[in-house]
């Protein structure tokens, strides 16, 4: 499993794990049942606190995305089609949103966004 941390990214760095490790499990790259690196083996390789990777993993279980096992450590939890469509969906619906606000502030209608936006969905 590859990681990989920017320390110049808006985003904290648990969160850039989330962010990571739920894009390896939707499209496939870390499949269910596959056991994750352990908290402290995760934070020696990444040069970070073992509470970052802990905060990393209780959010990844909570959504549902891992599965943790006292004593044996996380796994990617079992995948839901729906739950992983959802989960793009809400993606889809963020990156809209900053759409949106670009155009609203840079004077371009409706239109022509969606015009843009039908150019590459029907790419």
């Amino acid at each position: 499993m590859e990681i990989l941390i920017s320390n110049s990214s808006d985003k904290p760095i648990y969160e850039q794990i989330c962010i990571q490790i739920k894009n390896q499990i939707m499209n496939g790259t870390l499949a269910a049942g596959e056991a994750l690196p352990s908290m402290r083996m995760l934070a020696k390789d990444l040069h970070i606190s073992v509470i970052t990777v802990q905060r990393a993993y209780e959010d990844l279980t909570r959504d549902g995305f891992i599965d943790t096992v006292s004593g044996k450590g996380s796994f990617v939890a079992p995948q839901n089609r729906e739950f992983i469509r959802e989960e793009q969906l809400r993606i889809a619906e963020e990156l809209l949103q900053k759409v949106a606000e670009i155009g609203r502030s840079h004077g371009i209608d409706y239109e022509q966004m969606a015009g843009i936006l039908k150019l590459f969905y029907e790419e």
